[in-house]
């Protein structure tokens, strides 16, 4: 026997079998609510309560909110990982209706989210869609709902991985059976959803793309050969179907990726260089330092501007030059500034028109942008630059759309149509009219009122209201045989009479019905004008790309005037000469009065490929590396540089092996992520690259890793197809033999000064090698015990008498023989240790244990820590 339900519930059933792996908000009167594991799920994520309801003689369980605390609670459940679908009542309770028709309006995902609620406006919010192909080769679709942007791509996995580091989508779609290969290869920090595998398929992917460009081919976009890139943006554009998006007139193009058009930054380089964000708490990215913009879609293209820096001479100079303009006009500057601030988020403003999602208040801030578009584009127009006043060209005030808005919507309105008070006078005669009604009722009835008593010649005649009847005439006894034949008797009371005329009854139907007519009337005429507005979508969004161009050189030249940058040189070169370079992001950090050391680098193709740089920690080497890649990409960008001068060949890529830490998820350990990531740059090097190599080998044992070390620097300057120029910072000493050995490899080291028990760190970069790493005083200065450092000290001696360095090695560094002497120098006994006393005796033990080779500076530290807490 089968368990019977309600209506009510057999409704939601049936909704809920097409939304299955969506938490379904259904709408029951005024509120919103949830039921079964779904109401479950929500009290917890939402902390309301969960309580249960009778479903024809079973309970269910049950948990909502009021319909007006939407706002409130979507967002959490969406940025708690969930997909949301809103199912409304959609059409009004009847008596006559046992259950109204009901259907999911909406459905909001990470990926697909339009409410400002949801978004980050200094972010796009990307939905990205992943195609599979064969062998080695994906295709890939970036596209925001709430702004356009529709992107595509194809290329083998460490392309596609690099894209999804720098684009960060907040969702990505892939078909079913590929999550294990997706993960595999990608990892799980993204918020994933698969879909069917028909869905990814050529001949639907295409169909979808030419249908909704309405286009007999793909030629005019640029992507007609991209088989798997059209197979991704097909399915992206389906999935935003099955998500109730119908109208998508925003999405007005597809632009390629061009891969040749940007230098290459791997996952590890973006992540290594922090360049969209920092892994420490306390860290700053450089685009916290570059970022000056004043509009939402100036901030979004920066982004993509640091992760996507230029390789041609020509638009690099091209922004530049717009930079070095406002350098030399800084009033111009401010008064472009000014305007670019009246301009609002106009990309996802307009987008928000043909989804339905615009509100009254909305469409006024359009109207006041496009008006301030006007002095802009005529103040470019007058600056005599070449660049800028292409953008003057481009920008249109739209005078049309600026009218209608002015015309029919008032100049303050609510954010909320339902709340009335949106179209102005004067727009609709049959609006009016209603208005006039409500506003002047209580004049219309005591006009009635005076009319009937002087007809009548009852002087004591009012005018009253019932819920039973409406308006009425109510008229003494003393006076009811005088009443007009044409009134027609509604109530006898005691002592008075009640009639009612036609021409009361027409008045009472306007006042009662006029406040919900002129609520009607008025999201008819809003929808009438949203409905038009789609003929600027184009217009609009191409004015949002223009101001979001120049925000950012704006905010490039407010950073050069502010921290003292100066203009770099392009060109075909392959050298790089940086004078007085400094940090962007560590120079703002300093303490104040703590001036940043600046350096010079030079680095070419004949002479001087690669920097062998040695140094103790914290003296500065990471730092050096970091900025000579910062300076580069930053000019690439174009934007000045921190820097006295900079002559720069144009770089193709930029590859980074700086610092790691274990991988724990997929079970691979420091020295496998190290290895990992310098394969991936030694596999694709070349002429134009630049690579940052920050301890090679560490997290192995101190012989195998100087024989890596030695072997990369040995391919690197030999390599018969490619002289990428280097960085190479390392603690391995041994390695300084390689600049007698290679003559594009030179030694320098970041110089320190002792003074009394103190190591103070010049931080300047100078030519030749290191052979002092002042372990021994960084542990004196932390303390250790006065007997410990001189044996250590004492140790030091004997070490390096046998050490690397006195050997004859030959083409490379003679590992065994410096490994065999290495482990004599176990026979060596700390007279410490040659006493009765246990605590000596523990402090042998875990002395014996530490791995130097494999420890952090901060695990030295802690285990020095360790030690003196046991002896104090």
């Amino acid at each position: 026997m089968s368990e019977k339900v309600t209506p009510l519930m057999e409704q939601y059933n049936k909704v809920k079998k097409k939304y299955p792996d969506a938490i379904l908000l259904f709408r029951v009167g005024d509120f919103y609510e949830t039921f079964g594991t779904d109401a479950v799920t929500t009290s917890k994520v939402l902390g309301i309560v969960l309580t249960s309801r009778n479903n024809g003689g079973n309970d269910v369980e049950l948990a909502g909110f009021p319909f007006h605390s939407l706002d409130l609670y979507l967002p959490r459940l969406v940025r708690a990982g969930y997909r949301v679908a809103i199912c409304e009542q959609l059409e009004k309770p009847s008596p006559l209706k046992k259950i109204v028709r009901r259907g999911v309006t909406e459905v909001i995902t990470p990926g697909v989210a339009v409410d400002d609620k949801l978004l980050d406006h200094q972010s796009n919010n990307f939905l990205a869609s992943l195609y599979f192909g064969r062998k080695d080769d994906f295709g890939i679709a970036f596209l925001d709902i709430s702004t356009g942007e529709f992107l595509v791509s194809e290329g083998d996995w460490t392309y596609i991985d690099k894209l999804l580091q720098g684009f960060n989508p907040s969702e990505i779609i892939f078909s079913k059976d590929r999550r294990k290969q997706f993960e595999s290869r990608f990892g799980e920090k993204f918020y994933l959803y698969t879909l069917d595998e028909w869905v990814f398929t050529y001949d639907y992917g295409r169909e979808k793309l030419l249908k909704h460009f309405d286009v007999q081919n793909l030629k005019g976009f640029g992507v007609e050969d991209m088989e798997l890139g059209q197979i991704a943006a097909g399915a992206a554009l389906h999935y935003l179907e099955t998500t109730e998006n119908k109208n998508l007139k925003h999405i007005s193009s597809i632009t390629r990726i061009y891969p040749d058009r940007y230098v290459w930054l791997d996952r590890f380089t973006i992540r290594n260089l922090e360049l969209l964000s920092s892994p420490h708490e306390t860290g700053v990215s450089l685009l916290k330092i570059m970022d000056q913009t004043v509009s939402p879609m100036g901030a979004r293209l920066l982004k993509k501007w640091i992760v996507l820096p230029l390789k041609s001479k020509l638009a690099i100079d091209s922004r530049l030059e717009m930079v070095a303009y406002f350098l030399e006009t800084e009033d111009k500057g401010r008064e472009v500034e000014k305007s670019l601030r009246l301009m609002g988020d106009l990309e996802r403003l307009i987008s928000k028109v043909p989804l339905g999602k615009v509100n009254p208040r909305e469409l006024v801030q359009l109207k006041r942008a496009l008006i301030a578009v006007g002095p802009l584009k005529e103040m470019l127009a007058g600056t005599g630059h070449l660049e800028l006043e292409k953008i003057a060209d481009g920008l249109n005030p739209c005078p049309g759309l600026v009218e209608r808005i002015a015309k029919q919507i008032v100049e303050e309105p609510p954010v909320n149509l339902a709340k009335g008070g949106v179209i102005a006078d004067g727009f609709s005669s049959e609006l009016d009219e209603l208005r006039h009604v409500i506003n002047h009722a209580k004049e219309l009835l005591l006009g009635i009122q005076e009319k009937e008593v002087e007809r009548s010649g009852i002087p004591s005649l009012k005018v009253g209201f019932n819920s039973v009847f409406g308006y009425y005439l109510e008229v003494t006894n003393k006076y009811k045989n005088q009443t007009p034949a044409e009134w027609i008797r509604k109530q006898t009371l005691a002592n008075a009479e009640r009639f009612i005329t036609e021409e009361l009854k027409v008045l009472e139907a306007k006042i009662l019905g006029a406040e919900e007519r002129i609520l009607d009337l008025e999201e008819r005429l809003f929808q009438e004008l949203v409905l038009d507005l789609a003929d600027y979508i184009h217009p609009v969004q191409h004015n949002a790309t223009l101001l979001a161009r120049l925000d950012c050189i704006l905010s490039f030249a407010k950073v050069a005037t502010r921290h003292q940058y100066c203009r770099p040189q392009l060109s075909e070169e392959l050298e790089i000469d940086i004078r007085e370079g400094r940090h962007p992001v560590i120079e703002q950090q300093l303490p104040l009065g703590e001036m940043y050391v600046p350096n010079d680098v030079f680095l070419d193709h004949e002479h001087q490929q690669i920097l062998m740089i040695t140094g103790p920690n914290m003296a500065g080497k990471s730092a050096l590396l970091r900025q000579t890649a910062l300076i580069c990409l930053m000019a690439q960008m174009g934007s000045y540089v921190p820097a006295r001068s900079a002559h720069l060949g144009i770089l193709d890529k930029v590859f980074t092996r700086v610092g790691a830490s274990d991988n724990i998820s997929s079970g691979e350990s420091t020295f496998m992520v190290e290895m990992n990531e310098t394969a991936s740059i030694m596999n694709n090097i070349s002429d134009r690259s630049l690579i940052l190599l920050d301890e090679i080998g560490r997290g192995t044992s101190t012989y195998d890793g100087i024989s890596i070390a030695w072997s990369i620097a040995e391919y690197l300057h030999n390599n018969p197809f490619a002289r990428p120029k280097t960085l190479f910072a390392t603690h391995y000493h041994e390695l300084n033999e390689l600049s007698e050995k290679f003559s594009r490899i030179k030694n320098y080291h970041v110089a320190t000064k002792e003074v009394g028990q103190k190591v103070i760190f010049l931080r300047k970069l100078t030519a030749g090698g290191s052979q002092h790493s002042f372990g021994i005083h960084v542990a004196k200065m932390a303390g250790m015990p006065k007997m410990i450092v001189d044996r250590a000290n004492h140790i030091l001696e004997q070490l390096e008498q046998k050490s690397i360095a006195q050997e004859s090695i030959g083409e490379g560094p003679n590992v065994e023989k410096a490994k065999t002497k290495a482990i004599n120098t176990d026979a060596i006994q700390l007279s410490i240790f040659e006493t009765v006393d246990p605590v000596a005796g523990k402090l042998k033990e875990l002395l014996q244990e530490v791995d130097l080779n494999t420890m952090t500076p901060i695990d030295c530290m802690l285990k020095l820590r360790e030690l003196i807490h046991m002896i104090s």
